[in-house]
């Protein structure tokens, strides 16, 4: 699973050609979840709501590169790092 961004010890992949609906990985210890990108909705998994407001607050800044990079992963594409939360 491709890591697109990392922060504060959240890391966030995609992986290739998964399925809908379009959404990213997170992993923070042994915290796990899949976010929707679209409305950035927790869809599997369970965040600790300061990781849930982190990730939250970044997917919400980098909305469209997430969207391309969903893209690109569905058509086996390289995926594009993402800036980090600072």
């Amino acid at each position: 699973m491709p890591e697109i961004s990392r922060f504060f010890g959240i890391i966030i992949a995609m992986f290739y050609n998964d399925h809908p609906p379009p959404h990213f990985h997170v992993r923070y210890g042994g915290q796990r979840a899949v976010v929707g990108i679209a409305d950035l909705v927790v869809l599997a998994g369970r965040l600790s709501p300061r990781v849930r407001g982190l990730v939250t607050e970044w997917a919400a800044m980098h909305q469209d590169e997430l969207h391309d990079n969903w893209e690109r992963a569905r058509s086996m594409q390289g995926l594009i790092r993402i800036a980090p939360l600072d």
